[in-house]
């Protein structure tokens, strides 16, 4: 676990003051473990352009992506010795954001300096805080995602560039009866049973939970290749939001050999993890995992569930970014809501709210 030590500077805390367009004092995810690879990583998380690397020891170190001297990115420079070098004059920082050399020069003004942000790594996710200027440390640790460490599953993931705001992937992942019109080649199914699923909603002052049961249907493409059903499941979708993130419980049995409610229920299982954080207004990172239960073929068969994860986020992706450009063409023209809206509906408050 990594906690660096958030130094604002002047013009930090003048920033920090406006009001932002996103929820703050919160972890956000910003990448995976296996991301920092010996290359500066740079990624613009509401509205901050950022810089992440390892330090000597291995930490997660978060900077603000621009060097003091002449504001070149300082993704566009190299890793030295646990410190980022500046690719245009050298200066080095270390991940404290406290430049420590400048080629050719012995004295280095106390101003040479950028921003460091808290960041911790749990469970191969990499999370970052954004805090107001009341609370510009942590005021708890990141979320814990033991579906990673447990041992119990297999997984991977990676990361989606979003064109739209990051609310209409809420709306998309909060609304799965969706599944049977674009997801036809992948996790369909029968449209007409998605749409009459049997649907409980609960939510309070920060998360919605929604969990749908869809008996005796048919199973679709994802789920046969790879699990041996014998035949028509019994199948769930347990979704919880959270507003940096979302976790998806999905799976099946075959038809009425178990409980569908069981927490120990056996059958196919995939558990998502969707870190939802803003880029800006109109754009978003997706930062996803799959993993699964596999009962043979244990390698091959997570393969095929990533494989067909991706067929089925490229499809949710390309109806996503439509829909925001066609908003973008009407304009503020109306929308009517219908029964599956519900959960979307109230993760909107939610934000709201806390905006």
């Amino acid at each position: 676990m990594t906690v660096s030590v958030f130094t604002p500077t002047s013009s930090d805390k003048t920033e920090g003051s406006k009001k932002s367009s996103f929820p703050l004092n919160r972890w956000y995810v910003a990448g995976y473990s296996w991301e920092l690879k010996g290359l500066p990583l740079g990624r613009t998380l509401l509205n901050h352009a950022i810089v992440f690397f390892r330090s000597a020891t291995g930490e997660v170190a978060a900077l603000e992506d621009r060097c003091c001297h002449r504001a070149l990115p300082l993704s566009n420079g190299t890793l030295e010795n646990g410190a980022v070098r500046c690719g245009y004059h050298g200066l080095l920082f270390n991940e404290a954001g406290k430049c420590i050399e400048i080629p050719g020069q012995d004295k280095i003004p106390t101003r040479a300096k950028v921003a460091a942000y808290p960041v911790e790594e749990r469970d191969q996710i990499i999370w970052i805080w954004f805090g107001d200027a009341e609370h510009p440390a942590p005021t708890g640790p990141a979320p814990a995602y033991d579906i990673h460490s447990s041992g119990k599953y297999l997984y991977d993931g990676s990361v989606y560039h979003y064109n739209a705001p990051y609310q209409m992937i809420h709306d998309n992942l909060l609304d799965l009866s969706h599944l049977g019109y674009v997801h036809l080649k992948t996790i369909g199914g029968n449209a007409k049973i998605h749409m009459n699923a049997e649907t409980k909603v609960e939510s309070d002052d920060s998360s919605v939970r929604v969990v749908r049961y869809m008996y005796d249907s048919e199973p679709p493409a994802t789920y046969t290749a790879a699990y041996p059903f014998k035949g028509n499941i019994d199948r769930w979708q347990e979704i919880e939001f959270h507003v940096s993130h979302l976790l998806i419980w999905t799976g099946a049995v075959d038809v009425g050999t178990e409980s569908v409610t069981d927490p120990d229920r056996g059958g196919f299982h995939m558990r998502g993890f969707h870190g939802i954080t803003p880029e800006t207004e109109t754009s978003c990172h997706y930062f996803w995992t799959m993993a699964t239960n596999p009962v043979h073929e244990p390698e091959a068969t997570k393969e095929k569930v990533i494989e067909q994860t991706m067929l089925t986020f490229d499809e949710d992706k390309a109806i996503i970014e439509a829909q925001y450009a066609n908003m973008q063409k009407f304009g503020d023209r109306p929308m009517v809501d219908i029964h599956v809206d519900v959960a979307p509906n109230r993760a909107r408050r939610i934000i709201e709210q806390l905006l």
